[in-house]
């Protein structure tokens, strides 16, 4: 960081710690503008730092495979909720990490697994918002996560839309595996979910046709002619 930026941001950071002390000893109304001027300096002064954005992604990333080794269930929910705060810390610092957007979502989607039933539809609705946010940043990419949230919500049109972005990005799973995800379990029998399938397995097991080179009549020649424009002596 270069001293230039560094004092930018000790004053913007300095500015912010001023709005709190001010939001503090003013009225509801005035306080609410206070804090969130306060909020947005604070974001200024951490933004765009790759090096603790990479940090705090892959500290995410450790906490979320931890939590998934877990036995006791109280002690991987705590887990994945730090990794969520992780994810979240690391998208307020580089709002275009896409990693850290579609994890995110994951870590919703598997903390929604194992919390209690009046809890789940909220953290889906999470998990959808971080992966909205990661198709914002690379369309397409969490398509086929935002499919299987809203099997889990129970809309198949959105479901069924979301998988046709996906094929059409070339984000979608092989089929066997989209068939196997549990997550689909509630859109499986539904006619149009047969049908998709069914068409994606006809577009993976058409063969591609091939000339044999039998029938094929080879040129040797080349379709272009290097011209010499003029003579060089290697050893001058």
């Amino acid at each position: 960081m270069s001293l230039l930026s560094s004092l930018t941001k000790r004053s913007k950071l300095d500015a912010a710690i001023k709005y709190v002390a001010q939001a503090r000893k003013s009225e509801a109304g005035k306080a609410e503008q206070l804090f969130q001027s306060a909020y947005q300096g604070f974001a200024d002064v951490i933004s765009g730092n790759l090096i603790f954005a990479e940090a705090l992604y892959h500290w995410g990333f450790g906490l979320l495979h931890e939590a998934r080794m877990q036995q006791d269930s109280h002690r991987a929910i705590d887990i994945y909720e730090d990794a969520i705060s992780k994810f979240s810390f690391c998208l307020l610092v580089q709002p275009s990490y896409l990693g850290a957007a579609i994890d995110g979502g994951v870590a919703f989607m598997e903390l929604g697994r194992i919390s209690p039933d009046d809890a789940r539809d909220g953290l889906y609705q999470l998990a959808e918002q971080f992966f909205e946010k990661a198709g914002r940043i690379q369309k397409g990419s969490s398509a086929y996560n935002l499919a299987c949230v809203y099997a889990l919500r129970g809309d198949e049109a959105a479901c069924e839309d979301a998988l046709k972005t996906a094929s059409d990005f070339g984000s979608l799973p092989d089929v066997d595996a989209i068939v196997a995800d549990p997550d689909m379990d509630a859109v499986k029998e539904t006619t149009w979910f047969k049908a998709f399938i069914e068409a994606r397995r006809a577009l993976t097991e058409t063969p591609v046709k091939r000339e044999k080179l039998g029938d094929v009549a080879i040129n040797a020649e080349p379709s272009f002619k290097l011209k010499k424009s003029e003579d060089f002596d290697y050893y001058t």
